[in-house]
């Protein structure tokens, strides 16, 4: 997979099942995803157009509650490409994930920046009327890892009524890695998205 960066993640969670577009810089679309509503455990299939036919990932939680839970990716094939695991309690204050290769090595980490920012957005988000203008005012960013060093960064943009972030890469990703790196970072960015 190689993919023109930025990626622009857009969140429409006014309808009953939320649902991720993700298009690269040219405009493409590059995943889509329609969660499924009131599933008591996480499985997701990630596809490559807006009308479900061509699954690219497929990301399954190894249990119902989700405290430290793992999250296992593999291509369509079903192929393992390695999981994504909460850290338990660190996450609740400052959200942290570890990236896994299939082998069980980690190889990556997304964390918040700055969890403040975070809570401001949580907490205004949640207010009636003030909630509306909130997407203006906090941007939450994330930093994607790999072996020490920032490869991607994730930041909320300015937007009214959904939710919209910007990919950029900072070093060169490796094409075998790149499928779990971007199947990690929507994984995550929906869990956070669910957390507030």
């Amino acid at each position: 997979m190689v993919t023109q960066y930025p990626l622009t993640l857009s969140f429409k969670f006014a309808a009953l099942n939320p649902q991720v577009r993700v298009t690269d810089a040219s405009g493409q679309l590059v995943a889509f995803v329609k969660q499924k509503a009131f599933k008591f455990k996480e499985d997701i299939t990630i596809f490559a157009d807006e009308a479900q036919q061509r699954p690219v990932f497929r990301m399954q939680a190894d249990r119902v509650i989700d405290w430290g839970a793992r999250y296992l990716i593999a291509d369509a094939a079903g192929t393992a490409l390695g999981s994504l695991q909460r850290e338990g309690a660190r996450s609740l204050w400052k959200a942290t994930y570890h990236i896994v290769d299939r082998d069980g090595t980690k190889i990556g980490l997304i964390h918040e920046e700055n969890a403040w920012i975070k809570v401001g957005d949580a907490l205004l988000s949640g207010l009636p009327y003030v909630g509306l203008v909130s997407g203006y005012v906090f941007h939450p960013a994330y930093l994607i890892d790999v072996r020490g060093e920032t490869t991607l960064y994730l930041k909320k943009q300015a937007a009214f009524l959904e939710g919209s972030y910007t990919v950029d890469r900072r070093k060169e990703i490796a094409p075998e890695e790149e499928s779990l790196l971007l199947a990690s970072t929507v994984m995550a960015l929906m869990l956070e998205r669910w957390r507030g």
